[in-house]
């Protein structure tokens, strides 16, 4: 049976291994994992890092205006859309 671990444990292991303090090898033996994936944790830890230093707000406001952004295009289109329809109808008497 496959033995699952929490994240607090991935984040034990990964730290063990960021330390260096044991061997990959010494860390994997004593949690009961496989070596290659102390150094997979080890690597999605590092590679995390960064982004746990961040400012969240200033992506959060990033992310709100680009999807802002998106909606205007969507209906400046729609309206430019509604207009040239309104105006191929004209001549068959259906317009407003």
């Amino acid at each position: 049976m496959k033995k699952s671990f929490s994240p607090q444990e991935k984040a034990a292991v990964a730290l063990e291994a960021i330390k260096g303090e044991l061997s990959i090898s010494q860390i994997a033996s004593k949690y009961e994992v496989h070596p290659t994936q102390v150094g997979v944790w080890k690597s999605q830890a590092l590679k995390s890092l960064p982004d746990l230093f961040s400012d969240k707000r200033k992506r959060e406001n990033f992310d709100k205006e680009k999807i802002m952004d998106e909606l205007y295009k969507t209906i400046g289109k729609r309206d430019m859309d509604i207009a040239w329809l309104k105006k191929k109808i004209e001549p068959f008497g259906l317009s407003d």
